[in-house]
């Protein structure tokens, strides 16, 4: 014989059995959700994170905001040299005491490239995107751009750098120079130049030349002898790390710390920028805790 207690038990016995059934039919009834991944907080003034495979926005910080660019600027100039029509990368270029001086006068990071010699394009792309050779680009500049002196193809070549970075959609761009020694006028954004570095990285030579740590070239003196030029190191020390594939650095009195970066982990890619970081080591935190951070939003 069953009591008013009993029953009152045995009633809730049966509806709690109901509903977990109802839940396990319905699927309702769940593992418990992963912890939600903590966004991380960037010393650098301006940074910007995609999902390389979508494009997707992962962590923006003044995304948009003007900074000066220093030598993240080489990308644009690769990235115009790169989408020239019928580019011969073995085509050679004689290095010209303009470019020499150049450097002397800006007291500006070099490839070492010596008066005379002759250097094709892709050993001029490692030269300028490695030690971040401002001579390599001003070479790049002067061979591809159009008018009948230096400062007239230098010119035309930055212009094809501005309406290159129009047709990527980087609104908050303007250069002024091949290499960022700015003018005044030549800055970008974290999220223009990712928008930048996704598309360049699109290249093979790109993607090749900037995730090499170290390359010799072999150069044509005047004479017609070959010279060993001494290595040229990659200025990205985060090669390697975590995936990391590049992209580029730079580095200024008023630029402070900067880093355009790529990286890819078992299929995951993500891409991203820091400007304007205050010390080469909180540029490499920065970028570090994005990458983290990137795969872990994407996976």
């Amino acid at each position: 014989m069953i009591n008013g207690i009993q029953g009152v038990r045995l009633r809730r016995a049966a509806a709690v059995a109901i509903t977990t059934g109802a839940m396990l039919a319905t699927g309702a009834l769940t593992a418990a959700p992963a912890q939600a991944v903590t966004t991380p907080t960037i010393t650098a003034k301006s940074g910007y994170l995609m999902n390389g495979a979508t494009g997707a926005s992962l962590f923006s910080k003044a995304a948009s905001t003007h900074r000066l660019t220093a030598s993240t600027t080489k990308i644009m100039t690769a990235k115009v040299v790169l989408t020239q029509s019928n580019l011969n990368l073995d085509a050679k270029v004689t290095i010209k005491k303009a470019y020499s001086d150049y450097i002397v006068s800006n007291g500006a990071s070099s490839a070492r490239l010596i008066v005379g010699d002759k250097v094709t394009v892709r050993q001029l792309l490692y030269g300028m995107m490695l030690p971040s050779g401002c001579d390599a680009a001003m070479a790049l500049a002067d061979k591809f751009g159009s008018g009948s002196t230096v400062a007239a193809r230098t010119k035309s070549f930055i212009a094809k750098m501005n309406t290159k970075a129009k047709s990527l959609g980087m609104t908050n761009t303007h250069f002024d120079s091949f290499d960022g020694i700015s003018k005044g006028s030549n800055y970008s954004s974290a999220k223009d130049l990712t928008l930048l570095a996704r598309s360049a990285m699109k290249s093979s030579t790109f993607k090749s030349v900037v995730k090499t740590k170290s390359y010799t070239a072999k150069t044509v003196t005047s004479s017609g002898s070959t010279r060993t030029m001494g290595a040229w190191t990659n200025t990205n020390t985060l090669l390697g790390w975590n995936g990391t594939l590049g992209v580029k650095t730079g580095s200024g009195t008023e630029a402070k710390y900067c880093l355009v970066f790529a990286a890819t982990v078992n299929g995951e890619s993500v891409m991203g920028a820091v400007l304007t970081a205050s010390s080469a080591a909180n540029r490499t935190a920065d970028v570090k805790k994005l990458i983290t951070y990137g795969y872990a939003k994407i996976s």
